[in-house]
């Protein structure tokens, strides 16, 4: 079994899908710690609620900021985590933990990379007027949201959008292909030359591009 380590910021909602699909034993991965950097981060709510370990660390305690992310890898080998997954965590994460895990950290951002890196990506789609978003999972390097790409699913932007619909919309496909992208992991599907990932036997997501009106 593949041994997950999560760091969270805020609420967890990727976090909790993770959750849920480990539990009903979809997922051939079990949770074994929670990091968060806000100790009122809800996400710690969902750990105690599951069980689940969890350590708040504040990078102000920390001398440097690689002595910051060195520690976490430190907390992470301790448990034997197979993968380090970001489930909203609002930091890029530092050369350290990288080159503790090499294509061993997954993130999801909601916007399809290279497209609207960075903060509000839904926001970013409308402002630009973008007609097609989506959400992204991909593996972690020193840049924000540049690294390999794994999985994407296509979200249409409807006319009538706001910053918090496209959200909503997007979300239920982060909760669908975050799980899927750690699944093909743990099967060992995935292979990373470069900038591609292949992976062996893998049908592109299914996405609502077909009838742009389905909300869900």
């Amino acid at each position: 079994m593949l041994n997950l380590g999560v760091l969270a910021s805020g609420r967890g909602s990727n976090f909790q899908s993770i959750i849920d699909e480990t539990e009903a034993k979809r997922l051939n991965a079990g949770i074994v710690l929670l990091i968060t950097d806000n100790p009122s981060a809800y996400a710690i709510e969902r750990a105690k609620k599951h069980n689940i370990e969890y350590l708040v660390m504040a990078p102000n305690e920390f001398a440097s900021r690689d002595d910051f992310y060195r520690k976490i890898a430190e907390e992470m080998k301790k448990r034997n985590v197979g993968l380090v997954v970001l489930a909203g965590f609002m930091r890029i994460v530092g050369k350290p933990l990288i080159d503790a895990f090499p294509n061993r950290i997954m993130n999801i951002h909601p916007a399809l990379l290279p497209s609207f890196p960075g903060l509000h990506g839904q926001r970013q789609a409308i402002e630009y007027g973008a007609k097609i978003s989506g959400c992204t999972v991909h593996f972690v390097d020193e840049g924000m949201d540049t690294g390999p790409i794994i999985i994407q699913a296509a979200v249409p932007v409807l006319q009538d959008d706001t910053e918090e619909t496209l959200s909503e919309r997007i979300l239920i496909f982060e909760h669908k292909i975050y799980p899927e992208a750690i699944r093909l992991f743990s099967e060992g599907k995935i292979k990373v030359e470069g900038r591609k990932v292949t992976i062996q036997g893998y049908t592109p997501f299914n996405t609502h591009l077909v009838n742009p009106a389905i909300r869900e």
